[in-house]
Order: structure tokens, then sequence, then C-alpha cells
């Protein structure tokens, strides 16, 4: 127990926990946009591949950091334009369409990259995000370095939050998107366009998962590997029920997620010689699902998820 609290109470642990859920940050956001919209996006995995490769490789050919981000959204985009095509106005099944561009995206990325870079043995390096401590604040006991000594990225995913929220709680258009999601025959009869709203928010929810992808390799990393994403854009599905598709509540999921992930890497360092490492990497994960149980039993989801629509039905 006293290991437990020493961890906790570690300025170095908090700061890897920050830094563990700023990708889950921007793609629980972008996932939560979606279906917010009444599309589910199951190609934010695919997706997150595309913009952690797209964003490097613009940045290894020259590119400044900001262009790389840039970079990433635009092909994170277009693959959300993509899966809103087949899915919005063709109405086919937003699950194949979503585990398709998953592997398009992915195998894709791969593709590119050997095209691009044939003869490499280890990935290039690139100049990534360096922390940008915030004056004052990051002297701050324990809350400092794990809030205001991080990377540029890590503090656009925490200003990505208060601005979703503002925008689909506070703006004519964020009522439009959660109309079209919860009743778009209510939103046709508006005037509204169901389908440009549907497609408009899936590219843009879809920009954010390749934002996502784009820190593991310029903030995190400094460097593209097959297999990076490792299924994070599994998680932030799930986190998108745990936040019952709030993004304040999706900012807490993706900080308690991160916190788990980095809790067992320091109880492996601590008990790896006593318990299998496998126990360690399964924590998060129970973790995790224990949470999505207690906070999901009242999650009201969108009503029209998931459920294609034509114009002038009812």
């Amino acid at each position: 127990m006293d290991g437990v609290i020493e961890i906790l109470l570690t300025a170095s642990f908090w700061v890897a926990a920050v830094r563990i859920a700023t990708p889950f940050i921007f793609g629980t956001l972008g996932e939560l946009i979606c279906e917010r919209a009444g599309v589910l996006n199951l190609g934010i995995e695919g997706i997150f591949t595309a913009g952690a490769m797209s964003g490097w490789m613009a940045v290894h050919f020259g590119a400044d950091l900001w262009t790389g981000v840039l970079v990433a959204a635009l092909v994170g985009m277009a693959f959300g334009l993509l899966l809103a095509l087949f899915t919005v106005p063709l109405g086919l099944s937003q699950h194949v369409t979503g585990i398709g561009v998953t592997l398009l995206a992915t195998s894709l990325s791969y593709f590119v990259y050997r095209m691009v870079l044939p003869d490499v043995d280890s990935p290039p390096r690139i100049e990534a995000f360096q922390p940008l401590p915030i004056p004052l604040l990051a002297d701050l006991p324990l809350l400092g370095p794990a809030l205001f000594q991080q990377t540029a990225l890590t503090y656009l995913a925490f200003l990505a939050v208060p601005v979703v929220a503002w925008i689909l709680y506070r703006t004519p258009l964020g009522l439009a998107i959660r109309t079209v999601g919860e009743n778009p025959a209510a939103a046709e009869a508006q005037g509204l366009s169901v389908s440009g709203l549907r497609i408009g928010a899936v590219m843009a929810g879809s920009a954010l998962m390749a934002i996502g992808g784009a820190f593991l390799t310029m903030s995190a990393f400094n460097a593209f590997f097959f297999e990076m994403v490792n299924g994070r854009g599994w998680i932030c599905i799930a986190l998108v029920v745990f936040a019952s598709w709030r993004p304040g509540k999706a900012l807490l999921g993706a900080l308690l997620f991160g916190a788990f992930d980095a809790f067992q890497v320091r109880l492996q360092q601590n008990l790896g010689g006593v318990i299998p490492y496998q126990v360690f990497l399964m924590l998060p994960y129970i973790l995790s699902i224990l949470a999505l149980v207690v906070m999901s039993r009242r999650a009201a989801y969108p009503q029209a998820l998931m459920v294609p629509y034509r114009k002038g039905e009812r």
C-alpha cells in the first residue's frame, strides 16, 4: 500500500498519465462528434494510423511540425469523407464500412511507408514537439509538471474539450448536429441537410482522430512504427460510452485510462519479478471495463445512432 501511495504522489506518474491520455482525448472527442451526429465511426483505428504516418512523413520530408499536424488532419478528413459517403447517403452498414476504412487506412499507411522508405531498417527520427513549461504554473507541486510542462499538442487537446462542448451545446451548429443524431426527420423539417451535417461531423471528428495519431509520432515519440496505435482507437469508442457522449466526461475517461496505464507500468517495475507482466498489461483494460460498466448504466445514447436516413422518409 505504501508503494501505491508513493506512486500516486510522484509528479512523474501524473506527467506520464496526462501524456498517455492525450491521444485518447483527441480520439474520444472525434468519435463523440461522429456519434452525436448519428454515425458510428469504426474507422478510428485506421485513421489514427494514417494520421500518425502522414504527419510524421510530412515533417520527415521538411515540413514544420504544425504543417505536419495539418497534413494529418486533412488525411483524417479524407478517410472520414470516404466513410461518410458510404454510410450517410448510401446508408450502408456503419459497422462493415468502418472496419473497411480501418483496414484500408492502416494497410495504405504501411504501404506508403514501405514505398517511400524501402531500404530503411530503423524508422527515421524527426525533431518532435518539445515540452513548453508555462511560467509560474509549471512550478506548482505535483500538478505543475503534469499539466503545465507538456507539449503544445497536449495543451491543444485540453483546449479542444471546452471548444467542442461549447459548439455542441451553445451554438446553432451544435444543436443541428445533436438533432440529426436524435431525430433526423425533425432536422429535415427545419430545412437542415441531414446528410450534409452528418458528413461534416464525421469529417471533423476524423480530423481530431488523426491529430491524436499524429501526437504519437510528433510528440510522444519521434518516429513511426508499425502497430504503434495498438488499439487506442477501440479504447476511444469505449470511452465515448463511458462519457455518456459528453466532452467533459470524455476528458475524465481519457485521463482515467492514462492513469491506469501509467500505474501498471510502475507496478510492473516494482513487482515484475513476483507477478507475470501480462497481468500488469491487462490491468488498465480491466479497470477501464469496470469503470465503463459503472458509468454507462444510465448513459443516454443518441437515438438515431447507426440508423440510416434518407430524405423524405419518416
